[in-house]
């Protein structure tokens, strides 16, 4: 395990070592989820680091990833960064990406957010900030739904589902992508989008802004495909508080 100064691995959150087998990894995470409510943020957080170790083709990466950066930092293992990864974008004329490396990607894009999350089960919060970002995860789970969803049998209806959501400089952005693109496109195509959330996670934290990071599930249909075509995905959602709402100020996707 690591010692030091270094920040705590997933290994050091459920008190294993990484030579653990699946069964001490999965009897340590039990043990530690035992007495809390699943709506603590430690339930959590726990649970991030056991869906990791538990799935071996990501527990590879991930000890990858921390071996990688041993050696890079002289030989004391360490978490993770917070930072999201951009995208990897082949240059035009160069060789194709190996697999590894993009599936390296898609694992570090996981570990972003479960860094967040840890940092955020690390820090000591202050109660109101805490209430405040507690509230704030909850009001953008419920918006990204409307605000990324729409039916071109009526578009007018989704707009509005969507924009009362917003903070009203957002709002202008989004009607101007809402008038660009879906009016001009959707009831041409008679496309449906239907989105729901899969999981979220915080990544800043304060009492009047805040950063979720969410994972979408996006479903969508159109007059020549009935059967919907789905998409998982990231987006980071920064809520503020607005008149005593959380509303959504801004949307960064990521694939």
């Amino acid at each position: 395990m690591s010692t030091g100064t270094s920040t705590p691995s997933w290994y050091d959150l459920l008190d294993v070592e990484p030579s653990a087998t699946t069964a001490e990894i999965r009897a340590a995470w039990k043990a530690a989820i035992a007495d809390l409510d699943p709506t603590d943020r430690r339930f959590r957080t726990f649970s991030q680091a056991a869906e990791v170790l538990l799935d071996p083709d990501r527990r590879a990466a991930y000890d990858a990833v921390r071996e990688a950066e041993a050696t890079e930092t002289g030989g004391t293992t360490v978490a993770s960064g917070t930072a999201e990864p951009e995208p990897a974008t082949p240059a035009v004329g160069t060789r194709a990406v190996p697999a590894w490396l993009l599936a390296l990607v898609g694992v570090l894009a996981a570990l972003a957010l479960a860094a967040a999350s840890w940092l955020w089960f690390l820090v000591p919060a202050d109660s109101e900030v805490e209430d405040a970002t507690r509230a704030a995860r909850v009001a953008a789970e419920t918006a990204v739904v409307p605000v990324l969803s729409y039916d071109a049998a009526d578009l007018e209806a989704s707009r509005a589902a969507a924009t009362s959501y917003l903070t009203p400089g957002y709002r202008k952005e989004y009607e101007q992508f809402f008038e660009g693109v879906m009016a001009k496109n959707a009831p041409r195509t008679g496309t449906v989008v239907e989105t729901s959330v899969l999981r979220s996670g915080i990544v800043r934290a304060g009492e009047d802004r805040v950063e979720v990071f969410v994972l979408l599930d996006q479903a969508t249909t159109n007059a020549r495909r009935k059967q919907p075509s789905t998409i998982k995905y990231w987006v980071t959602v920064t809520m503020e508080r607005t008149d005593d709402q959380w509303l959504v100020a801004g949307l960064k996707t990521r694939a």
